[in-house]
């Protein structure tokens, strides 16, 4: 029998309010934290209040380096959706976990030595191994042997595109358009420079997902449906450009 176990268990019974019992109040490493926190504080000229400021300038940092940050619109190249001075929220975790940018996404991205020394808002047109090309009878684009109807977010009375192409998008490379095709330099504008004009995906900041300011202008931005029909790059795809000219 395990007399010391029944001697512990009798101690405890006959003192139920010892130095055992916890009362919800702090314990010994709260009061330490607490004491240090105040201790750093007093040193800090404006006490808890300026210790709470750089706690949240700090939080700040950290969200704006790894999870979002706000991009304000420098030009009307991505109008009627966005406007110049509007500010959207890019989300940096989009592309993150696996998942690459799509058709039809608004995104953020360095330019440094393909488009210049900026950051730039433009819409994915193609991804990697897409083959895009301007334009059809219609005048409109075709990725992938499909046409795609970009009413719902071009620049009204403006044409797909003045500047005939027709392009492969490498692996790993974007070809972006802005929205408002005649204010636009874009990759239409650098097919014959290095990189052709196409964005590694590895320079993509994030993905611009909500309208923040002005207040009265704050909503979602949501990929358009007009890509949703876009066939995955394939022969038969390519196949079906073969022999169609192509428009200005």
């Amino acid at each position: 029998m395990d007399t010391e176990a029944q001697s512990t268990e009798r101690d405890r019974s006959s003192h139920p309010a010892g130095p055992e019992d916890t009362s919800g109040g702090p314990g010994p490493e709260e009061r330490s934290r607490s004491a240090l926190a105040g201790r750093l504080a007093g040193r800090l000229p404006g006490g808890r209040a300026t210790a709470a400021l750089l706690f949240v300038l700090l939080l700040l940092t950290v969200l704006s380096t790894f999870v979002a940050r706000p991009f304000q619109i420098p030009s009307g190249s991505m109008e009627p959706a966005l406007r110049t001075g509007d500010r959207v929220l890019v989300l940096k975790l989009a592309y993150r976990f696996g998942a690459g940018p799509q058709r039809g996404d608004v995104v953020v991205f360095d330019g440094s030595g393909y488009f210049g020394n900026a950051d730039y808002i433009k819409r994915v047109v193609g991804v990697g191994g897409d083959r895009v090309v301007c334009c059809d009878k219609d005048g409109r684009i075709r990725v992938n042997g499909r046409t795609v109807d970009e009413s719902g977010f071009l620049f009204p009375g403006e044409s797909a595109s003045a500047v005939p192409f027709d392009v492969v998008v490498p692996e790993q490379r974007l070809f972006v358009l802005g929205d408002h095709r005649g204010s636009s330099s874009d990759s239409r504008d650098r097919l014959g420079s290095p990189g052709g004009g196409m964005v590694p995906v590895s320079r993509v900041i994030g993905r611009a997902d909500w309208i923040v300011s002005p207040f009265g202008r704050a909503t979602r931005l949501h990929r358009p449906d007009a890509y949703a029909r876009v066939p995955e790059p394939s022969a038969r795809a390519d196949a079906a450009h073969q022999g169609e000219g192509t428009h200005g």
